[in-house]
């Protein structure tokens, strides 16, 4: 199976452009744009562009990350940019073409990839051949590109692009295809539905694709890939990007068991949300939020109060899920712009977050961390999640920051604890996960402790006394990351782990 061998040792780093961080180079005199350090709203625009990411790169690379994943950049109508009109072009609330062209040449400079969003099972009430139907009805040449209720094409019935109240009802009672004349995405107006099955819309999904790695960007991040329900498509769309660029990275939104679309002929990786369940659900303890955490749709289901056991079980179950390949290069992350912070989550624990922050970047696959994590930002589901990165450095946590980069230069330091290392469970009780990355040149410990009271753990009998000098300096120097005690006994050695923390060991 073959998968970019770069992403096992990528530390990725989520940017939403709107929010990220604005250039005085490009011109914002003249446009309503929110004031940048107040609250986000629905449907308010920041003003972030591409070249204040390009500003910031050196913050990025600082932090120790070496790729961005971007949510969508081409022209929309939307903050978000997930109603996407011009799949040609950079939005130029964003700085065109032109910005990411200089946002690309200065990152691959750096060694920073970088990884584009891309919305294909729905455009836009402003996308061309949507508005051009609108407009021609059955004479359009761009009629078989979206689901169209025939009446409406023939004039029959008047469309509902921008659907009235009754309307609205309508849809709630029957579907948009019946009350507006067309099929939306989850039926909402503003995002109708491509017909993939139509030739010429797969061969327009596939030029952009092309377009954009030829263009020079790392990898695609896939949109709720699954809604287009077509193996083949997808065998396809893999087929052009791989031959342009075999190392770009295909990453697909896919919130549960994506075997199906992780066989090698397909996608990459997928995002990995049940590894994002399971940290939610174990290492929050009882700060969890759970009724502002279910308020993400995709958590519904998946997140609730589990102890170790049940940890350790989920875990099992994901690393079975995949090839070893798959598995090294899932997309591995604690919350995104499609769910509250996991602070937020966690009911503002830092140590909730220490721990699940631990658990991902000891664990095989590329972390990934989102915008403002790092500083301890919190915010419940859209828009708080989406909030401004505060560049008044008073307002961050330089300790959790400080946390952030210190793991990051642990696994690269590490090769056991990326693509190399063997993933294997060797203790799990009083809410204590315990498990060991191997590679042919070492052995790392990883011990996480999500009770309020500390554990002790014997060494021994988990088959790691004899990696550990039976030396106190010696041993001690063994802590590679947190705290803990090690004490040597005569027959065994046992760590003592403090609560809500964890420790990493040679």
């Amino acid at each position: 199976m073959n998968t970019p061998a770069w992403v096992s040792d990528a530390i990725f780093y989520q940017i939403f452009p709107d929010r990220f961080a604005k250039s005085e180079r490009a011109t914002k005199q003249g446009l309503n744009l929110e004031p940048w350090n107040t609250p986000p709203t629905i449907y308010g625009f920041k003003g972030g562009d591409l070249r204040g990411v390009t500003e910031h790169l050196d913050y990025i690379k600082d932090l120790g990350a070496n790729a961005i994943y971007f949510t969508p950049v081409f022209a929309s109508a939307s903050n978000h940019r997930y109603h996407t009109y011009d799949y040609y072009n950079v939005d130029p609330l964003l700085g065109g073409n032109e910005a990411l062209r200089e946002l690309l040449d200065t990152a691959h400079k750096k060694n920073i990839r970088v990884t584009l969003d891309g919305v294909f099972n729905h455009a836009s009430r402003g996308f061309w051949q949507f508005h051009h139907t609108l407009e021609n009805g059955a004479a359009s040449p761009y009629v078989d590109w979206f689901h169209f209720d025939p009446d409406r094409l023939n004039g029959k019935r008047h469309w509902g692009a921008y659907p009235s109240p009754e309307e609205q009802q309508a849809i709630q009672r029957e579907g948009s295809y019946k009350a507006i004349g067309y099929q939306g995405w989850w039926n909402l107006p503003a995002l109708p539905k491509f017909n993939t099955q139509t030739p010429a819309v797969r061969e327009f999904i596939f030029n952009v694709a092309e377009y954009w790695i030829k263009f020079g960007i790392d990898g695609w991040r896939l949109d709720v890939p699954g809604e287009i329900d077509d193996d083949s498509f997808w065998r396809e769309f893999r087929r052009r990007v791989k031959s342009i660029n075999p190392e770009a990275y295909i990453v697909g939104e896919i919130w549960h068991d994506a075997r199906r679309w992780l066989q090698g002929d397909q996608f990459d990786a997928s995002m990995n949300y049940l590894v994002t369940a399971a940290c939610i659900s174990f290492f929050t303890g009882k700060h969890l939020d759970l009724n502002e955490t279910l308020k993400s749709g995709g958590y519904q289901g998946y997140i609730s109060h589990i102890d170790a056991n049940e940890f350790a079980n989920r875990i099992d179950s994901i690393l079975g899920m995949y090839h070893p390949d798959v598995t090294r290069v899932q997309l591995n992350l604690l919350d995104s712009h499609d769910t509250p912070r996991f602070l937020t989550c966690a009911g503002r624990d830092l140590n909730s977050l220490k721990l699940a922050l631990m658990f991902i970047f000891t664990y095989p696959g590329a972390p990934c961390i989102f915008y403002g994590d790092e500083i301890g930002l919190y915010g419940r589901h859209d828009p708080e999640c989406r909030q401004p990165f505060p560049w008044d450095e008073s307002k961050w946590d330089h300790n959790l920051r400080g946390f952030v980069k210190d793991l990051i230069a642990l696994r690269k330091a590490h090769p056991a604890l990326r693509g190399d290392g063997s993933y294997q469970k060797v203790y799990v009780a009083d809410s204590v996960y315990v498990f060991k990355r191997e590679s042919k040149s070492e052995t790392i410990l990883i011990a996480l402790n999500a009770s309020e009271a500390a554990r002790k753990i014997n060494l021994d009998e988990i088959n790691f006394g004899d990696v550990l000098s039976r030396s106190k300096g010696q041993g001690k120097n063994r802590i590679l990351f947190g705290q803990a005690d090690l004490e040597f006994e005569k027959e065994s050695i046992r760590l003592n782990i403090p609560p809500r923390s964890g420790v990493v060991l040679k």
